[in-house]
């Protein structure tokens, strides 16, 4: 589960900042999120400042984040990344930190899993990444690792997703695997 980073705030401009781009990116997709008004939702981020810095971080690692639901019973809005492409700022990685150990030689700088709790978010699981498609092509050129099931990790394996022909495919790598191509979309409950 991702942690969230209390210690890690914004300033007033990079809040200001974060919020405009966000509000052009909600106002430019509303088929994203329909029925869902951007003040309110401007409104749930300034009462949480770690996730402020959460987007942030998503934005910087060319995620894209923007709202794609919100769950009645939590009153909490899901961000997800949107970008096209699988984030740029985080591909070439393995899938968890037991991969990236086991490699011995040509270790990549850092791991998906790691990385989405470092930055206070999750990586989509299959039927998540399978909803984002319903609302945009993402992945056509690229993959993004998604959530394992524990028996498939404890054989060594990993999962993926892109978007080719249409269809949405899921595969299977070695978790200690990694390429230019892939890396890992996230989402974040506010």
């Amino acid at each position: 589960m991702a942690r969230t980073n209390s210690q890690e705030k914004l300033s007033k401009e990079q809040t200001e900042e974060l919020l405009k781009g966000l509000q052009t990116r909600f106002e430019k997709n509303m088929n994203r999120h329909e029925g869902i008004q951007w003040d309110e939702v401007q409104e749930k981020l300034y009462s949480v400042p770690e996730k402020l810095w959460s987007l942030n971080e998503m934005e910087k690692t060319g995620g894209e984040p923007d709202v794609v639901g919100f769950n009645e019973e939590s009153g909490e809005y899901v961000f997800v990344d949107c970008s096209a492409e699988s984030p740029k700022g985080r591909r070439s990685v393995c899938y968890d930190r037991k991969a990236l150990e086991s490699r011995k030689k040509f270790k990549p700088e850092n791991n998906a899993m790691d990385m989405a709790a470092d930055m206070g978010i999750e990586i989509l699981d299959e039927g998540q990444y399978r909803a984002l498609q319903k609302l945009g092509k993402f992945d056509t050129k690229t993959s993004s690792w998604v959530q394992t099931p524990g028996d498939i990790r404890e054989l060594g394996g990993a999962l993926f997703c892109d978007f080719r022909f249409g269809h949405v495919f899921l595969y299977h790598n070695g978790a200690d695997s990694y390429y230019a191509a892939r890396g890992f979309r996230g989402s974040l409950r506010v």
